[in-house]
């Protein structure tokens, strides 16, 4: 007989399914191929030789931002690190900007000799977990890529110095707060063309989906009784709640793949023999699209009013004390460049389709790239199995794997940024493509 004080373990069979056949689809699908000729060849040599010679401060500061660890808006050691290498690279770095003490800017170059692309910076870890979504390395690689491009920069012959400007962007509290999504509203994207970053992962990816992510808080307000002298005098908020977490189960058998919701219930009540007068349901909303995101919201909410309605119970309906996530919309043109440095540093980035969908996360990246152009690729530092937001990945953002992948990392944000300045061709590419997905949107408003 089985101990039924301990849950059950969760079958592995599905997950190593998928690994095995997203290993088939990549070797099927082979690498990811650019048609353009990105920077001169003379650049990427300077620019790998301007990285190693910065490997040993880079890991370094990884090593310290995963010490430190500190959660959204308490980021004051972290970018102050930051700030200190930048320093002590002859770059001066301004904090406390575009509306957040924790945010950093930096910048090199001119924009009125070409393009500007920023490089993102993340560095706010989990509560209780630490860096288990590996932001030091997110931290790492876009300083390392900065000042390698930088260097470049400084080195180049002033009768025809390189085109355009790269900027440093820190940007606190991804984890749930949006922090991108606020500095976007203070400007920190004026000016800027495209934006560029990574995260660690269990593979390599130039392209994966990254879902919308919306939050929605409930309270329903019922009415206070003894639950056995008079429960007919009541109206039990509890019941309104527990409706509505049943409801959000009846409503996945119509929800799209690539959709999730889930959720909690805080707060149900203080006592048995009470009706309960309060409760609160909290949900995370989440999909692949934003036109399917704002559909799914919607039927969300539907069920939080037909609980109270069911129940006789009021109802309090609020959406994103935080800005909203948007899904990320990549720049194919760029993620192909991103790819081809990778496999320069002896990396094979799949293309787009090959990670499944169901591995699927959110990031306030996604509120960038529907402004601008923008890639956030994936790279690997643990095996594909570990999962983020766990332990083992937050051991795994300390590691060897991790220190290697944090100056790849930086070489290939660093070579696709120079590209990007350097070849007016593919940065032609680049906006024809997201012209043709849209363009730029309302982001602040898209869901009044």
């Amino acid at each position: 007989m089985s101990d039924r004080a301990e849950p059950t373990r969760p079958s592995t069979i599905y997950l190593d399914a998928m690994r095995a056949e997203t290993e088939a689809r990549a070797r099927a699908a082979g690498p990811p191929h650019s048609v353009h000729t990105g920077a001169p060849v003379s650049l990427l040599h300077r620019l790998r030789a301007a990285l190693e010679g910065r490997r040993e401060s880079l890991v370094a500061l990884s090593h310290a931002v995963h010490r430190t660890a500190e959660v959204a808006f308490e980021e004051h050691r972290s970018v102050r690190l930051l700030e200190g290498v930048l320093a002590g690279a002859g770059v001066s770095a301004e904090t406390g900007v575009h509306g957040l003490d924790t945010a950093l800017e930096a910048s090199w170059g001119s924009a009125d000799t070409g393009r500007t692309v920023a490089l993102l910076a993340e560095y706010d870890a989990l509560p209780g977990i630490g860096h288990a979504c590996g932001h030091n390395v997110i931290a790492a690689s876009a300083v390392g890529a900065f000042l390698a491009v930088v260097d470049v920069m400084r080195g180049t012959d002033p009768a025809t110095p390189l085109p355009g400007r790269v900027v440093l962007l820190g940007t606190p509290a991804e984890e749930g707060r949006t922090g991108k999504e606020i500095m976007a509203r203070h400007g920190a994207f004026a000016g800027i063309d495209a934006a560029l970053m990574l995260h660690p992962s269990g593979t390599d990816a130039a392209e994966q989906t990254w879902l919308g992510r919306r939050t929605l808080d409930v309270t329903f307000r019922g009415i206070a009784a003894h639950a056995s002298a008079q429960p007919f005098m009541g109206r039990n908020a509890l019941d309104a709640a527990a409706l509505m977490y049943q409801g959000i189960g009846l409503l996945r058998q119509q929800m799209l793949p690539v959709d999730r919701v889930h959720a909690s219930i805080p707060d149900g009540g203080d006592r048995p023999s009470i009706i309960t007068e309060s409760a609160r349901v909290s949900v995370y909303v989440r999909s692949a699209y934003p036109q399917t995101l704002r559909e799914l919201s919607a039927r969300v909410e539907d069920i939080a009013r037909g609980a109270a309605l069911m129940t006789g119970c009021g109802v309090e309906v609020g959406w994103d004390a935080n800005p909203p996530s948007l899904p990320v919309r990549a720049s194919s043109e760029l993620a192909a460049r991103w790819a081809v440095h990778e496999q320069a540093r002896g990396r094979q980035p799949v293309p787009a389709g090959i990670v499944p969908d169901t591995l699927a996360a959110s990031t306030d990246f996604g509120n960038v790239s529907w402004r601008m152009p923008g890639i956030h690729p994936t790279i690997a530092i643990a095996d594909a199995d570990v999962a983020w937001h766990t332990r083992a990945f937050a051991d795994a953002a300390a590691s060897p794997r991790a220190d290697a992948a944090v100056v790849d990392g930086a070489y290939g944000l660093a070579a696709t940024a120079l590209d990007y300045l350097c070849d007016d061709a593919l940065a032609a590419a680049v906006e024809r493509d997201f012209t043709a997905g849209g363009g730029a949107i309302d982001v602040p408003s898209y869901f009044d």
